[in-house]
């Protein structure tokens, strides 16, 4: 019997890094019967023994923080310094997945009189399938597993095909921390791999990547009755009034469309600037953009890596193509650098409007269009002119003007003089096609249980 094997392959440089074993459709559907047998065991161990196990995944994580970088920087093409951040920044989302699970998923007292008690317990759906992303493997993967792990779920883990070594590291330090084998399990493969999982007796699937592929499983899983979670795509707007500090603005708001490339499901993806101080932002952004070092993404300094996906290169040149074909002006960038691997230049469009592709459409790269507007009326309706609501934002020095704005925009998390950030104590969600259900916060641990309602009375 031959076995199909994964070709992992260098974003930056084209080249080969590794060969990995795939899964098929019948070692898929052995695993899932694996978790399912498996699964009542873990959920029955007492919450400190489930404890105990990611307090010790999490010190492997430390103690090989710098190998499990190079890994994520080799395989996603993301700047070493980012990849760093992202693991220090899994460790503090760990952290509060574990000072919160025991009192999201204790037994609630609702009500008592003299012969009847209510209460609410809180059991674990069973087995989860987890089909991750490879922009933030750890973050977009840890807020699944984790949580589910804690909870007492069996999880079937499907890393991103593009980030399938970094999902093997997961796996390696999460049974040697004493998860048991059979009740995290790695599934290795790409969109065919995901599909065959979605097909397995699974009791909750949780998805992050395109509202496309979201939109499949949706229909897929939909007829089965269980809980779903769609994390899906952005295009994030930002509106910065005119009393804002222009070069304040655009410093972070050129960080927040190009950090991590541009890769990113909440990186600002069009911004909208109040034509009193329309040009003194442009400048500061311009200014802050070019400063950005493009290159290696192994060496220290760089701010640009590489495109992960090959075919998203094709998806930037035409929304490129497009902007100036309908009178956008180009300020910088605009094309693939040419060397080996998939580059593209940090890239800015300004005069542009909502009949433009970059300005509807998921960029997913260092591309950002830059739009005047009158004021906040023009700017809100704007923001809202999406089939997206994932982030939005709205720099000013007045907090209940931005508070005024950002509650009539439709997003899941909205930002003042802020973007692109993300908190473990916050739920992460989406209106439209940025998707359905909650990550994150206590909803984001309660997500991986339902709950029993109990009626007792006296006799």
């Amino acid at each position: 019997m031959t076995t199909t094997a994964l070709v992992i392959t260098n974003p930056a440089t084209g080249e080969k890094i590794a060969d990995v074993p795939a899964d098929d459709a019948a070692s898929v559907a052995a695993k899932a019967a694996r978790a399912r047998a498996a699964q009542p065991a873990w959920a029955a161990r007492p919450l400190a023994e489930r404890k105990a196990t990611i307090v010790a995944f999490r010190a492997a994580v430390v103690a090989e923080l710098e190998t499990l970088a190079a890994t994520l920087t080799a395989e996603v093409g993301k700047p070493l310094a980012q990849s760093r951040n992202e693991l220090n920044g899994f460790l503090g989302r760990i952290d509060f997945f574990l000072a919160e699970v025991e009192a999201s998923s204790a037994d609630e007292n609702v009500f008592a009189d003299a012969s009847t008690r209510e209460r609410i317990a809180h059991q674990p759906l069973g087995v989860v399938a987890n089909v991750s992303a490879w922009n933030y493997p750890y973050f977009v993967g840890g807020n699944v597993f984790v949580p589910a792990l804690l909870t007492g779920n069996a999880v079937l883990y499907k890393p991103s095909e593009f980030a399938t070594l970094t999902g093997l590291h997961i796996d390696r330090l999460l049974h040697a921390a004493g998860v048991p084998a059979d009740v995290f399990i790695t599934l290795v493969g790409g969109g065919e791999i995901g599909a065959a999982l979605i097909a397995q007796k699974v009791d909750g699937v949780f998805f992050t990547g395109s509202a496309a592929t979201g939109a499949r499983i949706a229909a897929a899983a939909g007829p089965r009755m269980i809980r779903l979670q769609l994390e899906l795509g952005g295009k994030d707007p930002t509106y910065v009034a005119e009393d804002a500090d222009p070069k304040a603005a655009a410093e972070s708001l050129a960080d927040g469309a190009m950090y991590n490339t541009g890769q990113s499901c909440c990186s600002v993806e069009r911004i909208y600037v109040h034509e009193k101080i329309h040009d003194a932002f442009v400048a500061a952004f311009l200014d802050t953009v070019k400063g950005f070092k493009v290159g290696d993404p192994a060496a220290e300094g760089t701010y640009i890596g590489a495109i992960t996906r090959t075919p998203q290169l094709a998806v930037l040149e035409a929304q490129v193509a497009d902007a100036v074909a309908k009178g956008a002006t180009l300020r910088t960038g605009g094309k693939r650098i040419v060397q080996k691997g998939n580059w593209f230049e940090p890239t800015v469009f300004t005069e542009v409007d909502h009949g433009m592709l970059l300005m509807q459409e998921e960029s997913f790269g260092p591309l950002i269009g830059i739009q005047k507007v009158k004021g906040d009326a023009e700017a809100l309706a704007l923001m809202n002119d999406t089939r997206y609501g994932l982030t939005a934002g709205m720099y000013t020095r007045d907090e209940a003007r931005a508070a005024k704005l950002l509650a009539q925009v439709n997003a899941g998390s909205v930002y003042w003089n802020c973007c692109d950030r993300v908190s473990p104590r916050l739920p992460w969600s989406g209106h439209g096609d940025s998707g359905v259900g909650v990550t994150l916060s206590r909803y984001g641990i309660q997500t991986f249980m339902r709950p029993k309602a109990w009626h007792l009375r006296s006799p």
